[in-house]
């Protein structure tokens, strides 16, 4: 079987090392387990230097320790920061729990427990620093703190990230579309940042911010006299991102007129102020970005398609948060510490139900709604966890879990499973890991059933029709 996960268990109760020996490594993991902190200390010292464990899970209590799992648990965290530690133990206390949770713990878990839920803890758990190693080994490449702002594991983000390290240090034109809320200027800061550019200037002015009268005049600069109240010269943003770059946010906005000298400019390399007859050197690397599509404008004679052409050598199409479902955990954990951190709130993370309105909600503004309505409910949470009603999204009142519901007769427990089993898929774009992360069971689980039950995943299928196929990233 093939080993995917290294797992240490510490317990000074056999039967619980012996269970979840045998429970885990049923799923194909190397678990290996100890009896007391000094054991576990000793492994996890035999460790130094090679292959870290991925997960351990310990006993509160430990025979040989005052402190015990909370003293592994700092151990562990103080070496390998990115192993995640779940605490197992028979008799908690909320001031423990809150400690386990500020020293890093992914979980607090009380015995007796259900083989299930430790099944679940795990998988997520296991998940988690999947997603996260995903992501930093995808960032790797930058060695600018700029760059790390941009948080995903999805396929999708993993290849925005090899485009990004791709054409950095080129000089192409980039035109970036997505949705607003996406995130696109922060890919527009890591390209540049991460360019042979980073040393001078990322100007940025966003097109659809500036009447049509002035965004000549911004972005080229006038001279004296060059129309009512130009007392002085004044140099444009051209200008201004000399050996820099130059980022045109919602250029699917700029007017139309202006288009043709912006195009001009690209292809000379020169740009005249307005009102001047001396024309001066453009040293600038063009990024844009847009959330209208851009052939759709050109259709609508809002973009000239000439311009389209040279100001999108490099497209890299943003997915929006509905359709990267599976960075949703990644990023509510990562908003969720955050703003713990920032407003020094002593939360123990999300209630299973919160974690369902999370995945069910479409997050029309992306990212950027998201991030708000984490920062919220930290602030606004009145118990240890964050709970649906902190979370109050305007288009999900009918999304909350009522005391009952009708069940049509004649109907097996399976046919009930199935539905429901559909009805998360599509509430959660048809992404798996959300889905299980909901029903509250762990993935191979739901996998094994969406193939008994033949259930069609949604997901796939509509986003092709969406998109006609066409690639995320066009190099050309």
């Amino acid at each position: 079987m093939k080993i995917e996960n290294r797992i240490l268990v510490v317990d000074d109760e056999p039967s619980i090392t012996d269970g979840l020996r045998l429970l885990l490594g049923a799923e194909g993991h190397l678990v290996e387990t100890a009896s007391s902190f000094g054991a576990a200390r000793a492994l996890l010292e035999r460790q130094a230097g090679k292959l870290a464990y991925d997960l351990v899970l310990t006993d509160l209590q430990l025979p040989d320790d005052q402190q015990g799992g909370l003293s592994l648990l700092r151990l562990v965290k103080e070496h390998t920061p990115e192993t995640e530690v779940i605490i197992i133990t028979g008799h908690a206390t909320v001031s423990e729990a809150v400690e386990a949770t500020k020293s890093g713990a992914f979980f607090f878990v009380e015995k007796p427990f259900e083989p299930e839920q430790i099944l679940l803890l795990v998988e997520k758990a296991l998940e988690r620093r999947r997603l996260l190693n995903e992501s930093q080994s995808m960032r790797k490449h930058f060695q600018r703190q700029e760059f790390s702002s941009i948080i995903g594991g999805s396929k999708s983000m993993q290849m925005i990230y090899e485009t990004i390290a791709s054409v950095a240090k080129s000089d192409a034109n980039i035109l970036i579309i997505g949705e607003s809320g996406t995130g696109k200027e922060l890919i527009a800061n890591a390209i540049h940042f991460n360019s042979l550019r980073a040393g001078n200037e990322l100007v940025k002015v966003n097109c659809s911010a500036l009447p049509k009268e002035l965004i000549e005049a911004e972005l080229f600069g006038y001279v004296k006299g060059a129309f009512t109240g130009a007392i002085q010269n004044r140099s444009g943003l051209v200008a201004q991102a000399k050996g820099g770059s130059l980022m045109l946010d919602e250029v699917g906005e700029m007017p139309i007129e202006l288009q043709p000298k912006l195009l001009r400019v690209l292809e000379e390399r020169r740009f005249r102020p307005v009102g001047s007859t001396e024309t001066f050197e453009a040293d600038f690397r063009l990024v844009c970005a847009t959330n209208r599509e851009p052939r759709e404008a050109i259709k609508e004679g809002l973009m000239r398609e000439d311009l389209f052409y040279r100001i999108s050598t490099i497209t890299i199409n943003v997915p929006p948060l509905r359709e990267r479902a599976e960075d949703l955990q990644l990023l509510t954990d990562f908003f969720f510490h955050k703003f713990k951190d920032k407003y020094s709130r002593a939360l123990q993370g999300f209630s299973q139900s919160a974690y369902h309105r999370v995945f069910a909600h479409r997050w029309p503004g992306n990212v950027r709604e998201l991030q708000n309505a984490i920062e919220r409910a930290v602030l606004l949470a009145k118990g240890s966890r964050i709970e649906p009603e902190d979370l109050p999204f305007g288009d999900q009142i009918i999304e909350s879990i009522p005391e009952a519901f009708y069940v049509p007769p004649n109907m097996t427990l399976e046919e009930i499973e199935r539905i429901v089993i559909e009805q998360t898929l599509k509430r959660t774009s048809g992404n798996k890991q959300a889905a299980a992360q909901v029903l509250g069971i762990y993935r191979p689980r739901l996998y094994s059933k969406i193939r008994k039950y033949r259930i069609q995943v949604p997901r796939e299928t509509r986003r092709r029709e969406k998109r006609g196929d066409e690639p995320t990233n066009q190099h050309g």
